[in-house]
């Protein structure tokens, strides 16, 4: 089991309230390529991987359920002085009409989350695959919301959760290398 410091894992900042910013952070909570996607991709998969690399997915499953704390607590302050009109100009009338301003699992398009979005092949090298795929989608994503941002103490935060996903893949692509090399080794008994 874990330990749960009641910490961030990177501290977030906001400039000011920003509904539409909301919005674009909402496609890394509850989208295909978000956190919560990833940490569940990562967590079932884990149980049919080799023993030399289940510890990967078990360590980097429980960084993305960090990474989703971060992601809960941007939308927050992002939202938590907004007025209605705001919201509704942001496009988050809908949202609002049925959550208020709690958080719900959905992507930017108010789409909800569903669990076609976690796969698993049972192929060890295929999941690792997949899991770069996923790794690397969510770093561009929040490349292109750093773009879309002009919050310099957000981007602080985006910019450390791009970069972990760039370990995260780099540490998925090892993962693939190591299994590559153990299925070419011969075996004698």
């Amino acid at each position: 089991m874990w330990y749960y410091e009641k910490k961030l894992q990177y501290p977030v900042k906001v400039s000011t309230c920003n509904p539409m910013l909301a919005k674009y952070l909402i496609e890394q909570y509850g989208g295909a390529d978000g956190e919560l996607a990833a940490a569940l991709r990562y967590m079932n998969q884990r149980y049919t991987l080799p023993d030399k690399v289940v510890g990967l997915l078990t360590d980097i499953a429980t960084e993305e359920l960090s990474h989703l704390e971060m992601i809960a607590t941007m939308i927050y302050k992002l939202t938590k002085d907004a007025t209605p009109e705001q919201l509704k100009a942001a496009g988050l009338a809908d949202h609002y009409v049925n959550h208020d301003k709690a958080l719900f699992y959905q992507n930017a398009s108010g789409v909800p989350f569903t669990a076609s979005y976690i796969q698993a092949k049972g192929d060890p090298i295929a999941d690792l695959y997949e899991d770069i795929a996923a790794e690397e989608k969510a770093r561009a994503t929040y490349q292109w919301i750093i773009d879309l941002s002009d919050d310099p103490d957000l981007n602080d935060s985006l910019k450390f959760l791009r970069e972990r996903e760039i370990v995260h893949s780099l540490r998925f692509r090892e993962a693939v290398e190591i299994l590559k090399e153990e299925r070419n080794t011969k075996k004698f008994f």
